[in-house]
């Protein structure tokens, strides 16, 4: 049985474009990034969220995965 890839190996292995949320540390906790994936190499891979792109160093990754496309926006009620 093949053992999952860590996380930075799922990064560097996954397509740009691809949907992902990346937990990561940051100062005295942990965070997440949703978005997609810009790009990825051996120091960092960036991620395209809705605010901006987030540089991330692999290093810091604790956990990430794919996730579904966003729903669609719900037009406001009028």
């Amino acid at each position: 049985m093949s053992q999952p890839p860590t996380p930075a190996g799922f990064l560097a292995a996954a397509k740009p474009g691809t949907r992902v949320v990346v937990r990561y540390r940051f100062e005295d906790g942990l965070t997440d990034a949703l978005g997609h994936l810009v790009s990825c190499d051996a120091g960092a891979c960036t991620i395209r969220t809705r605010q901006a792109d987030v540089v991330i160093p692999l290093g810091l990754v604790v956990a990430a995965k794919q996730v579904p496309p966003a729903p669609e926006r719900r037009r406001p009620r009028g």
